[in-house]
């Protein structure tokens, strides 16, 4: 399995199983997705990227980027949602699958829109993962 799509998977259980997370969004409305959700609020898995790090001789870490869209109908919900989520992710270790290992895992960025629609609010959250990648 990609370091990657181990990531995705681990955040998606982590928010999932978060009390605070799940108070506010319910697990089922937490998906990979790219459009618009038809149910609020709701977090989509999004955009990723992968770089190398140069951290070792052997070239086995990763800098993993992963960006969820919180979706909601009022710019303090979608706040309140993000920070739960910063919560859930952030100094609480990460399991991966495939043998990778999350070394740190913080939330590098949230930002929050007005949907042009006037009624939908817009968070983005990009998650910053150092991954001990696996032989």
């Amino acid at each position: 399995m990609s370091p990657d799509l181990a990531l995705q998977k681990a955040l998606l259980a982590r928010l999932a199983t978060s009390a605070d997370v799940t108070a506010l969004v319910a697990a089922a409305d937490m998906v990979d997705g790219q459009a618009l959700p038809q149910r609020f609020p709701s977090i989509l898995f999004g955009e990723g990227q992968v770089l190398r790090e140069a951290l070792s001789f052997t070239g086995n870490h990763r800098r993993i980027f992963a960006t969820l869209h919180v979706w909601t109908k009022s710019m303090p919900a979608a706040r309140a949602i993000a920070g739960a989520m910063t919560a859930a992710v952030e100094h609480h270790p990460l399991g991966l699958e495939g043998g990778h290992r999350a070394v740190s895992t913080v939330v590098r960025e949230a930002r929050f829109l007005r949907d042009p629609d006037g009624e939908t609010a817009h968070g983005i959250v990009t998650v910053d993962c150092l991954v001990e990648v696996a032989p």
